[in-house]
């Protein structure tokens, strides 16, 4: 019942204007209201947590050009956990792997991220890739920075 009360007031799809970036540079994947575990264990300013998880809802696509992935929790938003083009240059921060069960990203070292920082972060995309899609792809593997603000946003604190 709620998947079908998700789809049906749009949360965890993407938004029009996004859709359309997406579509026009080749979609490999379009991956819509799938589930998404969220982990975190440390401290930020704001909010300590030991071993803490949660089960949102997102978007994964995969195109010619980029990795996306979205989070919701209301109708016809999205925020971006990951935009990530295939010919950026690499970062440090978090670590991104595409796989046969979906796309996983994990801050290991949030104080790399912010010195105030502790602990780690994960979001995990379930969404089944396919070998083909797999072997599409230009890396399975790659590493990316943030700021700060996308770990409040991603813990679920408003950023300071």
């Amino acid at each position: 019942m709620a998947v079908f009360l998700r789809k049906m007031l749009g949360i965890g799809g993407l938004p029009p204007d996004m859709r359309a970036e997406v579509e026009a540079e080749g979609v490999l994947v379009l991956a819509e209201f799938i589930p998404v575990t969220y982990r975190f264990s440390g401290n930020l300013p704001g909010k300590v947590a030991k071993g803490n998880i949660s089960s949102y809802v997102g978007t994964l696509a995969v195109t010619r050009r980029r990795v996306l992935g979205t989070l919701s929790s209301v109708p016809n938003k999205a925020a971006r956990a990951v935009d990530h083009e295939w010919n950026a240059p690499r970062g440090t921060m978090v670590e991104a792997v595409l796989d046969e069960s979906g796309l996983t990203l994990s801050g290991s070292d949030l104080s790399a991220i912010d010195p105030t920082f502790a602990g780690s972060v994960s979001l995990h995309y379930k969404t089944p890739l396919s070998d083909e899609v797999l072997a599409a792809l230009p890396e399975r593997e790659f590493v990316f920075d943030v700021p700060p603000k996308f770990v409040y946003s991603v813990c679920g604190i408003p950023s300071r």
